[in-house]
């Protein structure tokens, strides 16, 4: 039985942040808070290409006490509020003071279910339960005072269990939410697993 492999430093410290976020498309995003494990299949992403990204919060060089975090060495969590009410998770990638990085959109739940659930306010685990990034955050109990950590060990890291998910399978696209940034907003930086219920409407 293959062992779990967790994603070190090294991998997202890539320069090809594109081609990050559709590889990032069957790993699991874990996290371990107060002893209790939650998991899920990640199934869609979006990558943002920094300085020249105007959908990017480092579009310009742009630093601020929120995106400071960005410039770090790839392999940490940037987790900010959007619209004053759902935290979104970002991997930061790329090497030092090259801020990019890849938003997670949407899970396929595997562990802890019920404590998903909890967080979310739900009696019925529908496919909303991890579908968006804030619900994402929400489900997996990620909020701000989770960014800026270290990946690669508890409480936040991304496996390989080797879910292999074929390239033909996998759909590029414009990105959602990023109207403002326009012709940068239609760029193909999306990707989903085709046909995942838990993928964005």
């Amino acid at each position: 039985m293959k062992k779990n492999k967790v994603l070190s430093a090294t991998y997202f410290q890539q320069e090809d942040v594109v081609g990050m976020a559709k590889d990032l498309i069957g790993k699991v995003l874990v996290t371990e808070f107060e002893g209790k494990k939650t998991s899920g299949i990640i199934v869609e992403t979006e990558a943002y290409t920094g300085i020249n990204d105007k959908a990017a919060h480092s579009y310009d060089g742009k630093r601020t006490a929120r995106t400071e975090v960005m410039y770090q060495p790839g392999g940490v969590s940037y987790v900010y509020l959007c619209y004053g009410i759902h935290h979104l998770f970002n991997i930061v990638t790329n090497k030092k003071d090259i801020p990019q990085a890849i938003l997670i959109r949407a899970l396929e739940p595997l562990e802890g279910i019920p404590v998903m659930m909890q967080r979310r306010k739900k009696v019925k685990a529908d496919y909303s339960l991890t579908r968006g990034p804030g619900s994402v955050a929400g489900a997996l109990g990620l909020n701000r005072n989770h960014s800026g950590l270290i990946l690669g060990k508890a409480p936040i890291y991304v496996e390989d269990r080797g879910i292999i998910i074929p390239s033909a399978a996998i759909c590029s696209g414009a990105r959602i939410g990023v109207a403002y940034a326009g012709k940068d907003a239609l760029l193909p930086y999306r990707f989903w697993a085709i046909g995942n219920p838990y993928v964005s409407k």
